[in-house]
């Protein structure tokens, strides 16, 4: 499996422009981004799946997977497409941001009327805003509303995750 996106110790900030999101930051060894377009470039050549792992702070796991995942080209904003969900305990969290373009602060392509990048200090799929912010704040378990690492269908906006790894591997 490819990771594609870790949070585990609060120790990159994920507020960050169009330019780093595309290009990817952080450390693979740590908390990283890979960048949009080098997962656009994996997900062009084959098809992917997608596993997500998520932890709380008292070690509660649990994971969500989706048997197709892809990310359009930057003409495209991004878009992200997933289907075939399978729960592992955090429900469809996931399910509002397929379809949508990637947003940050400096370029607002979510169909919300405010930047949802902005408002919620990430970079992300949003659309209406979100119910998925693995790209928020790092706070140590209280979040002020939304702006954390928010997984709703699992631990509502006012909780912010100990960790979050994305990763992708090629359907055989």
């Amino acid at each position: 499996m490819k990771v594609i996106h870790e949070r585990k110790d609060g120790t990159v900030n994920f507020y960050h422009g169009w330019d780093q999101y595309r290009s990817g930051f952080g450390q693979a060894s740590g908390e990283y981004w890979l960048g949009l377009e080098n997962i656009h470039l994996l997900t062009q050549r084959k098809k992917y799946e997608l596993r997500v792992d998520l932890e709380d702070f008292e070690g509660a796991k649990v994971h969500v997977q989706y048997s197709s995942f892809s990310v359009d080209s930057e003409h495209e904003g991004y878009k992200l497409h997933l289907s075939g969900f399978k729960d592992g305990g955090d429900g469809k969290s996931m399910d509002e941001h397929n379809g949508q373009k990637f947003s940050t602060f400096d370029k607002d392509q979510d169909t919300h009327a405010s930047n949802c990048a902005k408002s919620y200090l990430g970079g992300w799929w949003y659309g209406e805003c979100h119910s998925v912010n693995p790209n928020g704040v790092y706070l140590w378990g209280d979040s002020i509303y939304g702006i954390g690492i928010n997984w709703v269908y699992w631990k509502g906006y006012k909780y912010s995750l100990n960790a979050i790894e994305m990763k992708i591997r090629p359907v055989e």
